[in-house]
């Protein structure tokens, strides 16, 4: 049985069909265990799109299996000042759990490279959690890996601060 072919594009934001798959698709991740296990708002899912057209820097990859949304990738275009070209820091990273396990991330993340590429951009950057091992594997094998600048210093963390 041949596996079902996957459609992988950059999102319109103005896309109805778009800016709903966002929407559900955000809200799957949020209900993970992964994503904090939480529903987003309806107001968050309905007006995602939305915000994210307001901001210039941001764009977004989808992914469809025979017309249902499956994946989505959210992006954001930042800079790195010690190469002095732009990065791309992917913030979310979303495959329904029914269609875990296909290369659905790798697809995705493969055109947001393209996409990168295309900016100019001299990295791209992430987050993954430290006990999914599932997606640090994914990473890995497109080339992604932890960081650091000095042995001594250790390695990168991120961190934040709610306001």
């Amino acid at each position: 049985m041949q596996a079902p072919e996957v459609l992988v594009l950059q999102a319109s934001y103005s896309n109805s069909v778009h800016a709903q798959a966002i929407g559900f698709l955000l809200n799957h991740y949020a209900e993970d265990a992964m994503g904090g296990g939480q529903s987003l708002s309806a107001d968050t899912r309905q007006q995602l799109a939305i915000e994210l057209a307001k901001r210039p820097h941001a764009f977004s990859v989808l992914a469809f299996i025979a017309g249902e949304p499956v994946g989505l990738v959210n992006c954001f275009e930042g800079f790195s000042t010690f190469a002095c070209r732009p990065l791309v820091n992917v913030h979310d990273v979303v495959v329904i759990a029914s269609a875990r396990g296909q290369g659905i991330s790798q697809k995705m993340l493969a055109k947001v490279e393209e996409i990168a590429r295309q900016r100019g951009c001299c990295k791209i950057t992430l987050e993954v959690l430290e006990g999914n091992e599932a997606a640090k594997g994914a990473y890995r094998k497109l080339g992604f890996a932890d960081y650091q600048l000095d042995p001594q210093m250790g390695r990168a963390l991120f961190w934040q601060k709610a306001l």
